[in-house]
C-alpha cells in the first residue's frame, strides 16, 4: 500500500520500478562478447602471479591484518580482488555508458518509453555491479585454488566485492554525465592508477610517510582492501564496519548524483 502510494506521489523518473529491464538488456548485448567482459579478470589474475607469487618469493613473509605473519602473496591476493571489482564496475560505468549516452543516444530512446531516469541510473549500475561480481568470484576462486585463503569468512569477501563494485560503479556513472569527449577519460586512468598503487594495495600502511598515510585512509580502495584483508584472513575487527559504510554512503551519493544528472541532461 505505502509503496503504490510512493509511486502516486513521486513524480516519474524519481523512482526505479522497470531497472531490471536493462540488466536484461545488458546481459542479452554482452552475452556474445563474453572475452570483453572476462578481460578485466586476467590483469589482476597476471599482477598477483607477478608480484605476489614471482617478487613475493624475494619478500617473505609481512605483518598482515591483526599483527598475524602472512605469505606476501597472501597479502597481496586480497587487494588485488578489491582491485578486480573496482576495474570492472568502472570501466562498465564510463566507458559503456559514456558510448551509450553521447553517440548511441541510447537513453534518449529508453526515456520515451515508460523508462525514467532513476531506472536508467539503478539498471546501469546494476549491471556494473555484475560485472564486478563475475570479476570478483572468478579471483576469488583463482586465489583459494592456490592456497591463499586461510579462513571460512573469506566467503563473506564475495558480497563485501559487490559492495565495492556497487560503490565505485555508483560513483563512476555519476562521474561519466560530466565528461564531454573521449579526451576526458584521461582523467580515468589518473585517479585509478594512483588508487591503485598505493591504497596499501602492495605495501603495508605503516611504509608510507605519516602525512602519506592520512592520504591512503581516505581512499575508497583503501578501505575496500582492509576489508577484503579482514576477511580473508579470517581476522574481524569492529574498524570494518566503517570500511563498509564507507561504500554505502559513497553508492548512495553516486546514484543520487547520476539519476539527477541524467535527469538534468535528457529531460531538458
Amino acid at each position: 500500500m505505502s509503496t503504490g502510494l510512493v509511486w502516486r506521489v513521486l513524480p516519474p523518473g524519481m523512482y526505479a520500478r522497470r531497472a531490471h529491464t536493462l540488466v536484461e538488456r545488458s546481459w542479452l548485448v554482452n552475452r556474445r562478447a563474453w572475452m570483453g567482459i572476462f578481460s578485466g579478470f586476467f590483469e589482476s589474475f597476471f599482477y598477483l602471479f607477478a608480484m605476489g607469487i614471482g617478487f613475493g618469493g624475494l619478500v617473505g613473509q609481512v605483518t598482515g591484518p591483526g599483527g598475524q605473519p602472512m605469505s606476501y602473496a597472501a597479502f597481496v591476493a586480497p587487494a588485488l580482488l578489491a582491485a578486480s571489482a573496482m576495474n570492472g564496475a568502472v570501466y562498465d560505468s564510463t566507458f559503456n555508458i559514456f558510448f551509450k549516452f553521447k553517440y548511441a543516444k541510447l537513453y534518449d530512446a529508453m526515456l520515451a518509453t515508460p523508462l525514467g531516469t532513476l531506472d536508467v541510473a539503478v539498471g546501469e549500475i546494476s549491471w556494473a555491479l555484475i560485472r564486478g561480481g563475475i570479476y570478483a568470484t572468478g579471483f576469488l576462486a583463482v586465489v583459494t585454488a592456490v592456497g591463499l585463503v586461510t579462513s571460512p569468512w573469506a566467503i563473506l569477501a564475495l558480497p563485501a566485492a559487490l559492495l565495492v563494485a556497487l560503490g565505485f560503479g555508483a560513483v563512476g556513472m555519476a562521474c561519466t554525465t560530466f565528461m564531454r569527449s573521449w579526451q576526458d577519460f584521461d582523467l580515468v586512468q589518473l585517479v585509478l592508477l594512483p588508487l591503485f598503487l598505493f591504497s596499501a594495495t602492495f605495501y603495508p600502511l605503516d611504509v608510507y610517510p605519516e602525512g602519506l598515510q592520512v592520504v591512503v585512509r581516505l581512499s575508497p580502495l583503501y578501505h575496500a582492501v582492509q576489508l577484503m584483508r579482514g576477511l580473508t584472513a579470517g581476522v574481524l575487527e569492529w574498524s570494518m564496519l566503517v570500511n563498509v559504510a564507507y561504500f554505502v554512503v559513497m553508492a548512495a551519493i553516486g546514484l543520487t548524483i547520476a539519476g539527477r544528472r541524467l535527469g538534468k541532461l535528457l529531460l531538458s
